[in-house]
This record gives structure tokens, C-alpha cells and sequence, in this order.
């Protein structure tokens, strides 16, 4: 049975390793985004270099969030390498711990990673990323409109009238639109009017729109200052259809399911982020039974650039196969909780298979 005093080296090995990649990750995500932002709205009237400093930090936890599967991945990697390298891993053996112990650690210190990820990391990159899109969408300024990809829409009828409503960005749970665009339709169809707005607030029985454009057919723009547009819609709806899970975290997400549920909505994609975070920390632990199956190997003269190549193709196979069962999930083709869990119960078990092949014949 191994010790504490090495088990505890070896914990420490992979979380100074980990430490360390996290941070230059981090700066390099940093620097590309804030390199892309610059180019993105370098020529709007709002840009200038703070603001994109501002925006590519408050982007940076969200994409961290993303990059936390590769970043346990590459450090029980490296932390089995060099092990190896130093011989401490032939020590080890020779003093008759198996591979099941001396991974023990690693595994352990890959789930604590998991579990600092989801519940610091996590509420961090929801806030950040709720504030990021508030920011983007005022910069773009009031007569540039978001990317059709970017801008979300949902429809409501009050009594002969049917509005179809989108927005650049949704906070406070759907109680707040940034720069909501109305489109006004009548019984036959025929677009009758459309308000341009910087804000729109969901009151009860209506939306509070301010600073709007107000274009009734053929008639010229008028400027409104505030404008109230009746509405029977509820913030759990708004929310579902126009706010992105990513700026909930996952002390918000249960709530925001229940109340979803009980009024007949699905939130398939806020149940699906849910479970996603949930399985983050034995998703790391399988990245880590991975990397143990093809770092362990000793290499007299270095390991392999194969086999360690083949570890990091097993990896993002393993991501790329986890985005896709999500976006399945998200949609409501695969329950979220089957979809969330089973890439994670396949990799862990084709990384048990192997080491017990490889440990116990």
C-alpha cells in the first residue's frame, strides 16, 4: 500500500505541474483573445484597448471552463513522463507498488482539480461571461445590429397581434434584454411596425423598453425614450429561449431547471450544461486513466513521441465525442443525464481495461 509521505509527492507533482499549465494556457488564451477582440471592433466608435483588455479578461474564465478537460490531460501526462524519466516510477515498482496505487493520487489530485474548476472556476466564468456580453453588444454601438448567428429570437401573441422579439444578449434570467429589436405582425401577416431598443426590462404584463427607434410602415424613424409593449410572457420562458447556459452557474442551474419544468417548459440545454459540470471532475479522472495508459511505459532512451501522440488523439477523441453526445442532449434527441454521463463511463472503462491488461495480464 503506498505511503502517504510518497502519495503525497506524487499529488503534489501533478498539482504543481497542472498549476503551472493552467497559467500558461491562460496567458496565451489571454493574449489571442484579446489579439482577436482588437480585430473584431477595432473600427466601432466605442473600441479602445482598455475596453478589449476588459472583455478579453472577463472571456477568459469561460474559455478556461472549456480548456480544463486538455489541461488535465496534458498534466497527468507530463507528471507520468516525468516520473519516468527521473526513474521514479522504477523505484516505485521495485518496492512493490503497483500502478492501481501510485495512480491513486494522480486520480485523486485530477477530480480535486474537477471539483476547483466547477464550483470557483465555474460561478467566476458565468459572471464574467454575463458582463462580457453586455459589454460586446454596447460597443457595437446603436445602428450595428448582431451577427444572425449571434442573435437569438422567440415569439409571443397578444391577443390579434403576434411580436417577434431578439436580442444580442439576455440577463438577469430573461428579465433584461441588451438591444431587443420588436418586430410588430398583424392578423394577416404583414409586418406593421419594428423597435429598435438599447434595453428592454420584462415588467409584469409588459416590456419596459428604453432609448428606442419606433418604425411604423412607411414612416420615418421616431426616437422614443421609453415605450411599453404588452406582452403575457413569463422571465422562466424568456429565459430558457434567449439566455445562454454558460452564464448560469451551477448553483443557479437547478433552480432555473425546476422553475423551467413546472411550467411545461423542457430546458434540455440547461440540464445538459448542468450534468456536464456535474461529470467534470470524473471526466478529468478519465483523462487521467488515459494518460497512464500510454505514459507509464519506461523508454530507455525517452518516451515514445508515438504513443504520446496517441494519447493526446485518445483525449480529443474523447472531447470531441463529449461535445457531440451534449449537443444531442441539448436538443432532446438523448436524455441529458445519459448523454452527460456516458462518454465518461466509456473512457473510464476502456482506461481500467487497459491497465488491467497491462498490470494484471
Amino acid at each position: 500500500m503506498i505511503g502517504w509521505t510518497l502519495g503525497g509527492y506524487f499529488f503534489r507533482r501533478f498539482a504543481v505541474i497542472t498549476g503551472w499549465n493552467f497559467a500558461g494556457i491562460a496567458a496565451l488564451v489571454f493574449i489571442v483573445t484579446f489579439t482577436e477582440n482588437s480585430a473584431r471592433f477595432s473600427e466601432l466608435e466605442g473600441f479602445s484597448p482598455q475596453w478589449a483588455l476588459g472583455l478579453a479578461l472577463l472571456q477568459l474564465p469561460i474559455i478556461m471552463m472549456q480548456a480544463v478537460p486538455f489541461v488535465g490531460l496534458i498534466s497527468a501526462m507530463a507528471a507520468l513522463v516525468s516520473l519516468n524519466r527521473k526513474y521514479e516510477l522504477v523505484v516505485t515498482r521495485a518496492a512493490g507498488i503497483s500502478a492501481w496505487q501510485f495512480l491513486t493520487p494522480i486520480a485523486l489530485g485530477a477530480f480535486a482539480f474537477g471539483l476547483a474548476a466547477v464550483l470557483i472556476l465555474n460561478p467566476i466564468a458565468a459572471a464574467g461571461f454575463s458582463k462580457a456580453q453586455e459589454l460586446e453588444a454596447q460597443v457595437r454601438g446603436a445602428n450595428t445590429r448582431a451577427t444572425a448567428e449571434n442573435e437569438r429570437w422567440l415569439k409571443q401573441r397578444t391577443g390579434e397581434t403576434e411580436t417577434i422579439i431578439g436580442a444580442d444578449a439576455a440577463l438577469s434570467q430573461g428579465r433584461t434584454l441588451v438591444r431587443p429589436v420588436f418586430i410588430r405582425i398583424d392578423e394577416d401577416g404583414d409586418i406593421v411596425e419594428r423597435i429598435d431598443a438599447e434595453r428592454a426590462f420584462l415588467r409584469e404584463g409588459f416590456w419596459e423598453v428604453k432609448s428606442a427607434t419606433r418604425r411604423a410602415g412607411t414612416a420615418a424613424p421616431e426616437a422614443v425614450e421609453t415605450l411599453s409593449i404588452k406582452t403575457n410572457l413569463q422571465p422562466e420562458y424568456v429565459g430558457e429561449r434567449l439566455t445562454l447556459p454558460e452564464s448560469l452557474s451551477i448553483f443557479e442551474l437547478p433552480g432555473k431547471i425546476e422553475v423551467a419544468r413546472t411550467l411545461g417548459l423542457r430546458a434540455n440545454a440547461f440540464a445538459m450544461h448542468f450534468h456536464s459540470l456535474v461529470t467534470l471532475p470524473p471526466l478529468l479522472v478519465a483523462m487521467a486513466l488515459i494518460a497512464a495508459t500510454v505514459s507509464m511505459r519506461f523508454a530507455r532512451m525517452g518516451q515514445s513521441a508515438t504513443v504520446i501522440l496517441g494519447g493526446v488523439f485518445a483525449g480529443f477523441l474523447l472531447y470531441v465525442t463529449s461535445v457531440l453526445v451534449k449537443a444531442f442532449g441539448s436538443a432532446g434527441f438523448v436524455p441529458p443525464f445519459i448523454a452527460a454521463w456516458t462518454p465518461v463511463l466509456v473512457a473510464m472503462f476502456f482506461g481500467v481495461t487497459f491497465l488491467l491488461y497491462r498490470e494484471d495480464g
